[in-house]
């Protein structure tokens, strides 16, 4: 659908999700604590009022009366209009054509559309705001992953799985790297340093941007997941997706994976305090006596042994019993056997998958 006939169906100056791609700009109106949990693709954030003005103008809605609110939002509203289009639009011409949104699609959207409007430019506010796009990533991401071609990558851990996935992108091949979207690798020493996981609801807006830019006549490469990522949860269509799509299994000796390890998680042998916080979280699974054995070896900083003992007593039969259960393809994956898994293991690992799927 153009924009000449939505005029024919909406309001003047309204616009639906189906539209985002005809604007040259998208602006989020919103208050940044909401921007920073989720936003539309590419949007500019130009909040009508702060989280801190939010705050007050609600509690003046609630304690006081709708009147006085209104009083100080439109206010407040207005100066911060009138600061961004002296920040930031003055430059922009006479065709440039915004669309705002806000939550619903209502007051805050409403005011910088209209005054965007009077000033002569084609803005139009989304219907529905936000929530008509939260609405629509979640109907998306309940259709498309049964449509794309997952090729499951699994492998015990240590096998260089996300490295593999990143070398065959890098050979021209289509995956969806979970992990990387996440911000986490997948275990209990997986948080990342000085990278905080994003929201849920910005997780799954990545997942949509990066599932709608598949070719889905090609096969797309995924690594085996659990349900959660870190804190993040796998929307059920995509799970059952991978789970039940045909894979490969990665076969690297113990000593390779310890190797690859010590280089993958280099900033927890550096930080011990953390690694010691992080393992903590294995009390209950783990016994007393093999967390202080791990404790002692942190402490002597005999950090092959201490990986090897998670490969072996926590991570293997974690991996054995997760895999078996829930993906319908671990018996039957095509093995692919790495020596190593250095940077250039992995690429020669990727051509030969890569030539195996054409």
């Amino acid at each position: 659908m153009c924009l000449n006939s939505m005029s024919e169906k909406l309001p003047k100056g309204v616009a639906t999700v189906a539209h985002l791609a005809e604007f040259d700009a998208i602006i989020d109106a919103r208050a940044p604590g909401e921007f920073a949990e989720d936003c539309l693709p590419g949007a500019l954030s130009m909040p009508v009022l702060d989280d801190e003005e939010r705050a007050r103008v609600g509690t003046l809605y609630k304690q006081v009366s709708v009147f006085e609110a209104k009083k100080l939002g439109a206010a407040l509203v207005s100066k911060n209009i009138a600061r961004h289009i002296e920040e930031h639009l003055l430059d922009k011409p006479k065709t440039w054509r915004p669309l705002v949104y806000c939550w619903r699609g209502g007051q805050r959207s409403g005011a910088f559309t209209h005054i965007l409007r009077e000033i002569g430019w084609d803005a139009h506010r989304l219907q529905g705001g936000y929530k008509s796009w939260r609405q629509h990533v979640v109907e998306r991401l309940a259709m498309l992953p049964p449509q794309v071609k997952f090729r499951v990558v699994s492998g015990a851990t240590g096998s260089g799985k996300s490295r593999l996935l990143e070398a065959i992108a890098a050979r021209g091949g289509q995956i969806l790297h979970l992990e990387a979207l996440a911000a986490h690798k997948g275990s209990v020493l997986g948080n990342l340093p000085g990278q905080p996981q994003p929201a849920q609801k910005g997780f799954e807006s990545q997942l949509l941007a990066n599932i709608s830019a598949l070719d889905l006549a090609r096969p797309v490469f995924v690594e085996a997941e659990s349900r959660k990522i870190g804190r993040l949860h796998l929307p059920d269509a995509l799970l059952n997706a991978i789970r039940g799509a045909p894979g490969l299994r990665i076969e690297a000796s113990l000593a390779a994976r310890v190797e690859f390890l010590l280089e993958d998680y280099d900033y927890a042998v550096a930080d011990t305090a953390w690694l010691v916080e992080r393992l903590g979280h294995l009390k209950g699974l783990q016994s007393k006596e093999t967390l202080d054995r791990w404790q002692a070896l942190i402490d002597a900083r005999d950090f092959p042994a201490l990986v090897e003992e998670l490969l072996t007593q926590h991570y293997y039969p974690l991996y054995q019993r997760s895999q078996a259960r829930n993906y319908n393809s671990f018996d039957a994956a095509t093995r692919h056997v790495a020596l190593r898994l250095d940077a250039g293991s992995l690429d020669r690992l990727a051509v030969e998958i890569l030539a195996a799927s054409a």
